[in-house]
């Protein structure tokens, strides 16, 4: 197989991002190298901070 690669310039009007993920990546244009870390592997809501308050008795 051989594949081709011609860059050439490279033009962009307007972008609209409505809305992203909690990991995301928007890149326009050539990148030699992308890194991407995160320090959560659950979503930032499920996190617990502060005192733990007891649920009253049911029933």
């Amino acid at each position: 197989m051989e594949l081709q690669i011609i860059n050439r310039e490279l033009c962009v009007g307007d972008i609209h991002i409505l809305s992203v993920s909690s990991s995301s990546l928007f890149l326009i244009g050539d990148s030699e190298t992308i890194q991407l870390a995160s320090t959560f592997d659950t979503p930032p809501e499920s996190l617990i901070i502060g005192p733990l308050v007891p649920l009253p008795p049911q029933g």
